[in-house]
């Protein structure tokens, strides 16, 4: 049977298409089996990092929340607990944050670990940051809860170590510093780090010292939880950078050896799925306004009255409550 030169070229084609598809296939078989693991990795990190609260839900609301479908608050705590083996240290940095499914949008806000407050369940004032020393992570929740009189539905909790592990495996992130400015670098006495005002790329030790100055801000806590907003932002694009794919189980193993939460694995893959496109661009920063005080020679955060009214309606709304 002869064949004519159109049927050679078909046959020549069809090789080369599946010579094409054999190249293209591997590299996604490869890929399918690396987003596989890192599945199954995300899995055994979330159920390392699971460490339920006493309570089955808020006060301030009458059933769980879903969170494909309703609004939800996260507590994100960096706790800091060097010189205590982890035990009562202090919640040193405070951030509320609302996330509302229907347009993927995130409200941030930084509460100044001075600030004073009621504790809940002590008939005391005192720096909202002492909550945790207090009483832990459900100490620390209902206090914020009452502050804010939203519900608090899920907590994430950090320590610097984990901080440091997840910039380092990031490469780093980069700021817009807001003036110049020097601090002993975290823990180290004999070392300083200077900050130039502009763009910088900071490296773990930087973005800690960077994140947790005070004295040296004119603004003070504000200043200071400012800053902390901002290494959040650039760390969620650093992760959400092509750059990062191929660390993505690197970052997964960090979360699960530092960080600790009551978001069961179905509530995570849930949130991921939803708040996948997710970037920085899309966070609403808010202030809690205040004065610096000092009472018997402490120094205290005072909010502002109006300032926290305000905060409180703002935060209600995004979340769909009265």
């Amino acid at each position: 049977m002869k064949h004519s030169r159109t049927d050679y070229k078909k046959t020549k084609k069809k090789r080369v298409i599946k010579k094409i598809f054999f190249f293209i296939s591997i590299p996604l078989l490869l890929l399918g089996l690396y987003f596989g693991y890192t599945v199954y990795e995300t899995i055994k990190a979330a159920n390392n990092s699971y460490v339920a609260l006493d309570r089955e839900k808020s006060k301030y609301r009458e059933k769980p929340v879903e969170i494909k479908k309703e609004p939800f608050t996260v507590l994100i705590l960096g706790i800091e607990n060097y010189g205590s083996g982890g035990k009562g240290g202090r919640s040193d940095t405070i951030m509320v944050a609302t996330f509302n499914p229907d347009d993927a949008s995130m409200n941030l806000l930084s509460i100044p670990r001075d600030t004073l407050v009621d504790i809940s369940g002590k008939d005391i004032r005192d720096k909202i940051n002492h909550a945790y020393s207090y009483g832990g992570l459900d100490m620390t929740v209902s206090t914020v809860e009452d502050f804010l009189e939203i519900p608090i539905d899920y907590y994430v909790t950090l320590d610097f170590d984990g901080f440091l592990n997840i910039i380092d495996t990031v490469g780093g992130v980069t700021v817009d510093v807001p003036f110049d400015f020097w601090d002993y670098k975290h823990g180290d006495w004999d070392t300083k780090i200077y900050f130039e005002e502009g763009e910088m790329r900071l490296d773990s030790d930087e973005a800690l010292t960077y994140a947790r100055m005070r004295k040296k801000d004119p603004r003070g806590d504000i200043g200071r939880t400012e800053r902390q907003k901002q290494v959040v932002k650039a760390l969620i694009d650093e992760i959400n950078s092509p750059s990062t794919l191929l660390k993505v189980n690197d970052i997964v193993k960090d979360v699960g050896e530092n960080v600790e939460t009551n978001m069961r694995i179905n509530e995570v893959l849930a949130f991921q799925q939803k708040y996948s496109s997710f970037r920085a661009s899309s966070i609403n920063s808010l202030d809690l306004e205040g004065t610096d005080e000092y009472i018997d020679d402490i120094y205290y955060y005072m909010p502002d009255d109006t300032s926290l009214a305000n905060l409180k309606i703002e935060l209600k709304n995004h979340l769909e409550i009265e």
